[in-house]
Parts: structure tokens; sequence; C-alpha cells
């Protein structure tokens, strides 16, 4: 990539590529009455051993957190997550899954799956391997200007 163009126009397309993810797995989880605010953050706590300090999930969902404190509070409002104190910090909650959700969790990482084969048909491991080597080297310079 030698025309400035092709390094502009990144940013862009994995933006636009995100929101067309995002947006598939909405319609393929509205049936259960998820929408991406809700099912993103069952997702982190699915993948974290179901439970996660809310300030870790905060970090992880990157949304403002009187955002998160809404979704929280209608994900627990559903009986999908319950928030605990900690003991080493009464300040700090936990975040944790219920048993209520493990078939919704379940379901989520079915569609999530069939998705995601449906994206990267036709794509070979090698290229997923290059590609994934970009992307941590783009966030590893973000990460080195902050």
């Amino acid at each position: 990539m030698n025309n400035q163009d092709d390094y502009h126009n990144i940013g862009i397309e994995i933006g636009i590529t995100i929101r067309q993810w995002r947006a598939r797995m909405d319609e393929r989880l509205a049936p259960l009455g998820l929408t991406q605010a809700k099912w993103v953050p069952l997702r982190y706590l699915s993948h974290a051993g179901g439970s996660l300090p809310q300030r870790k999930l905060l970090d992880r969902v990157g949304i403002e957190g009187p955002s998160l404190v809404r979704i929280l509070d209608e994900l627990e409002r559903l009986g999908l997550i319950e928030r605990q104190g900690c003991s080493s910090d009464r300040r700090m909650k936990i975040i944790c899954l219920t048993e209520r959700v493990k078939p919704m969790i379940d379901e989520i990482e079915k569609k999530s799956s069939q998705l995601r084969n449906e994206i990267f048909n036709g794509i070979s491991g090698p290229d997923i391997a290059v590609f994934r080597k970009v992307l941590a080297r783009i966030a590893h310079n973000l990460e080195k200007e902050a």
C-alpha cells in the first residue's frame, strides 16, 4: 500500500465493517429480544467465565459509564445478571451472569459462530493470520501513542 488514500480509508472501512457485523448479529438475536447493547456485555461476561468487576466490563464494552449502568439495570430486571458486592472493596460491584441466561448465552454463541462462518467464507487460514497480525500491530501502535 503505497497510496496514502489506501491508508486513509482503512479506518473508515473497519468502522463500516464493524457496524455491518453488529447489525447482522442484531438481526439474528432479535428473536431473543437482544440488541447489541444487551448481547455485547453478556458475551464479554460469558467469555470471562461468567463474572467481571463492573469497571472491567465497562472497559471491554467501551461505552460511557451511565450507558452501561442503564443496560445493566435492564439486564438485571430481566433476570440475566446479578450485581454482587466485592468483599475486598465495598465500592466495587461484580457483575455475574445468572443461571437463567445460560440457554441464551448458548444461542448467542451458536448464532455468532454461524455468522462468523459466513463472514469468513472463502478467506484462508493464512489470510486470517496476516489480518490478525496487522490488527495487532495497529492496536499496538495506538496503545503506544496513548
